[in-house]
């Protein structure tokens, strides 16, 4: 479901050098129309829809274009950004309304361990992956 900015809401965040969106999209699609003072999404096609933009979004601006399969024709689907989730409205053309909350993080803020909570150093001489066999519940991994 590629992103994409309503204008209504975008305030081109305060008309600061970057806005958040293009700070954060990883395939650096999001742009800001100097003009307008409104972000926007220049090629929604290339969209790797991490959502990172819709995460980011400090006035909750960037909705997303569903795709038919998940969202008929005629639907909308509008993201809610809390601090720690994500609640996904569906509205159908009856106006059935359905939502889906989900996690943006699992860790607070800050905390991730890089490791994944799992021991022991990484190294190259091993065939075996960081966290193998530990993460596959086996005393060893044994490779060719």
């Amino acid at each position: 479901m590629p992103s994409f900015v309503n204008p209504d809401k975008c305030d081109g965040c305060k008309a600061l050098d970057k806005t958040a969106c293009q700070h954060i999209c990883p395939n650096d699609l999001m742009l800001l129309d100097k003009d307008r003072m409104k972000a926007f999404n220049r090629e929604p096609e290339m969209c790797w829809e991490c959502y990172n933009c819709v995460k980011i979004c400090p006035q909750q601006a960037i909705d997303m274009r569903g795709y038919a399969d998940f969202v008929p024709m005629g639907a909308s689907v509008v993201p809610l950004r809390s601090t720690d989730s994500i609640m996904w409205t569906v509205k159908f053309r009856n106006g059935t309304l359905k939502r889906f909350k989900f996690p943006i993080r699992t860790t607070p803020e800050g905390k991730a361990d890089p490791a994944g909570g799992f021991a022991g150093e990484p190294t190259l001489e091993s065939t075996a992956l960081y966290t193998e066999p530990q993460s596959l519940g086996l005393p060893n991994v044994w490779t060719r």
